[in-house]
């Protein structure tokens, strides 16, 4: 007889894991079915071990400049398998975290391929090639993404690298093409050009990082040409030869002419393909959108019974956007269960930040300016520079900024974006402002501590409404 559950989650990336979490916490019997590796993506080949990563371009980056903090460091080296071992290694320690994460909440894991084959029916498919077949009254699809390839830059791993072999590389690259300048692509031609690739970015838009707003692209551009980036934006790969040698890349420029130029590899990070196929959406009837699983805002598919969460469905593709879901879906499913105290939340897509661990860091929630003019609304925006920052200064981190969109009318935050030193860890104030729909008023009157960073964010509010103290 197959094993029965109250909920089934198939896949235990961010979403999945942490879906499950909720479950069972909520008392609800619950089982994760997973092929490769608790945590998924994001914990195994994703956010964490490339912050990881990141982490140690940075310290390198500061050893080479010690001489600008009165201090000496002479010789300084990279040791690449040695960087990639404590990559792999903060990652190991997750997944072992999940893992005693899902035997402390009692949640059944059942390692293999899984596939919807009926109503509240799964069958789960091992490395031997047997199948096994489990029921709940509830599944959660949680399958993520992959990294989506050029038809004529295939990954081959030696010389044309996705993110999971520029995560591990056998060697580090001389002269480095980077197609796409989204997160991801950033994220590695940051790593790489602080640890001294030579690295060129492509992007096909008219400006980096597009979906920030239009003053952080160009503050990034500026920042990242400084360090001796090559940045062609408006600019396409056609084309890509792989020999022992490397790889030459014909790329139409800005300008329209093409010109071939010489890399020893490539990384594509241009965009995802949600893992949808062959779990059996179709035969159940599930809609989909270009293979991304059309989801309301608890994470119905329109299928009673099944439900969908994290890159598999519409974005942002965020591996915290992912657990929100998660949870929220789980306490849907509870009530629907006859839970009388749990009351979901529908997700708010327009509040969700973004963020991108390049040098300098960018961080952001909410409309861009240009987007905020689009929809009608009469603005107040404001800018205050880390220059005028006493804590950015005494770090040596002066180069940044913070801006704000405020709604004139009503002093509703609309947006705000940020670059520098920490922004990351910055933005979740403007989050949580959001969310208790705060306006500029509440903003001006919060003390914010000093010396700190984050007194940019009270200046950026003032700035907005003419009333800057600093600059």
């Amino acid at each position: 007889m197959a094993d029965s559950y109250d909920v089934i989650v198939l896949g235990s990336g961010p979403g999945g894991y942490v879906s499950a979490i909720r479950c069972a916490q909520l008392g609800l019997k619950t089982a994760i079915v997973e092929r490769e590796l608790l945590g998924g993506i994001c914990l195994n080949w994703g956010c964490i071990p490339t912050k990881a990563l990141l982490r140690s371009a940075e310290v390198f980056h500061q050893m080479k400049h010690a001489k600008a903090y009165g201090l000496a460091a002479d010789n300084i080296t990279a040791d690449l398998d040695a960087i990639v071992k404590r990559s792999r290694g903060v990652a190991k320690q997750l997944n072992q975290g999940v893992t005693h994460l899902m035997k402390k909440n009692k949640i059944t894991v059942h390692t293999g391929t899984g596939k919807l084959t009926g109503k509240g029916k799964l069958s789960v498919t091992g490395e031997d090639g047997k199948a096994t077949e489990i029921s709940a009254k509830h599944i959660i699809v949680a399958t993520g993404a992959r990294a989506r390839e050029l038809p004529f830059a295939k990954a081959d791993g030696k010389h044309v690298w996705t993110y999971r072999h520029a995560m591990t590389p056998a060697e580090m690259p001389t002269k480095l093409l980077v197609m796409g300048s989204g997160a991801i692509g950033i994220e590695f031609a940051s790593f790489y050009n602080d640890m001294g690739v030579d690295v060129t970015v492509v992007e096909m838009l008219d400006r980096i990082v597009p979906v920030e707003d239009k003053d952080v692209s160009v503050f990034l551009e500026k920042a990242l040409t400084k360090q001796g980036m090559t940045i062609m934006t408006g600019a396409g790969v056609e084309a890509i030869t792989v020999s022992d040698k490397g790889v030459k890349a014909k790329i139409k420029g800005k300008d329209g002419k093409v010109a071939e130029h010489d890399f020893s590899h490539v990384i594509s990070a241009v965009g995802i393909v949600p893992n949808t196929e062959d779990i059996g959406l179709e035969a159940q009837g599930i809609k989909t959108d270009r293979g991304f699983i059309q989801i309301d805002g608890y994470g119905r598919t329109g299928v009673p019974g099944v439900w969908a969460i994290g890159d598999c469905t519409p974005g942002p593709w965020l591996a915290h956007k992912a657990s929100h879901e998660g949870v929220t879906t789980a306490e849907a499913i509870a009530k629907e269960l006859g839970n009388k105290d749990v009351h979901p939340h529908p997700l708010d897509r327009a509040n969700i930040p973004g963020c991108t661990y390049c040098h300098p860091q960018i961080a952001s929630v909410g409309m861009t300016e240009a987007k905020a003019k689009e929809a009608g609304y009469e603005l107040k925006v404001g800018m205050f520079p880390f220059i005028g920052n006493g804590k950015a200064i005494a770090l040596g981190e002066p180069e940044g900024f913070v801006k704000t969109v405020f709604d004139a009318k009503t002093g509703e935050l609309l947006g705000a974006h940020m670059i520098g030193a920490e922004v990351t860890e910055m933005i979740q104030g403007y989050v949580v402002g959001r969310t208790l729909e705060t306006t500029e008023a509440e903003l001006m009157n919060t003390v914010f501590p000093h010396p700190t960073i984050s007194e940019t964010m009270h200046e950026a509010t003032l700035a907005a409404y003419g009333r800057a103290l600093h600059i």
